[in-house]
């Protein structure tokens, strides 16, 4: 008997001892209504179901105990909407036609300002085909046209870059380095190593280093480097994992 009420008090020592996890989130976007949504999460080397709920009259609501702040990944069936990072503290995710957002902690809270000026310069380049077509339309030779809008998207480029340089630098040792890093190698077939991650590893901590996905990355990359320079066998897909991390915005919209 006493080993019993022993265990139980372990148990409930080591239970408020954890933290704890709170979303509460909100939709306007009607296609969500009556969807079951999923909290994913990369752990060794695979994508898991944290949580689920489903979304009702436009809430919907993710709580449980957390054994360390982790970047996660809100799903609806088989598609990532949005990142979040579960860490302890009231969040708060909306979700609506203009886009998602995620607030209420501070790693969410620095996570979403980076990606509102992400996107912010994202917007800026898609409206250079815009401003193609109305100096089109006012007569402008096409090669001047090429011109100014190369150098436009040049400075766009470098913009995007240097913040997202900048950004996993400031986070190199919490789960947002790591976690904007593979956003961004999410964009590519297999790993490669670009002068922009070749820098990030440059300046990288041990922490960052060591994350199991940036290391595995990282040496896959390598490898296939040397293997498109002819010194190996032919170059290895990406990883599964890199797919499923979610972009920076992607939020169906209907």
């Amino acid at each position: 008997m006493n080993k019993i009420l022993y265990a139980s008090v372990m148990l409930a020592l080591l239970a408020s001892c954890a933290s704890s996890y709170n979303v509460t989130g909100s939709s306007s976007v009607t296609a969500l209504d009556g969807s079951k949504l999923y909290l994913k999460a990369l752990k060794s080397g695979t994508v898991k179901n944290i949580d689920s709920c489903e979304v009702v009259h436009g809430e919907f609501h993710f709580a449980g105990l957390l054994d360390s702040i982790r970047m996660a990944n809100l799903f609806m069936d088989d598609e990532s909407i949005m990142p979040v990072v579960l860490e302890e503290g009231e969040i708060t995710v909306k979700i609506g036609p203009a886009g998602p957002s995620v607030g209420g902690t501070p790693l969410n809270d620095s996570l979403y300002k980076f990606i509102d000026k992400h996107n912010q310069l994202i917007n800026q380049m898609n409206e250079l085909g815009h401003k193609q077509n109305q100096m089109i339309l006012e007569g402008i030779d096409e090669q001047t046209i090429a011109e100014q809008l190369n150098v436009e998207a040049a400075q766009i480029s470098a913009a995007e870059d240097e913040l997202v340089t900048k950004f996993i630098e400031a986070n190199f040792d919490n789960v947002l380095g790591p976690g904007v890093f593979m956003m961004i190698t999410s964009q590519y077939r297999y790993p490669i190593l670009t002068p922009q991650i070749e820098y990030i590893m440059s300046k990288a901590t041990k922490a960052f280093k060591n994350d199991p996905f940036v290391k595995e990355y990282y040496q896959m990359a390598q490898e296939n480097e040397q293997r498109m320079n002819g010194l190996s066998d032919p170059v290895t897909p990406v990883a599964d994992t890199i797919q499923a991390s979610a972009p920076l915005m992607n939020v169906p919209k209907k």
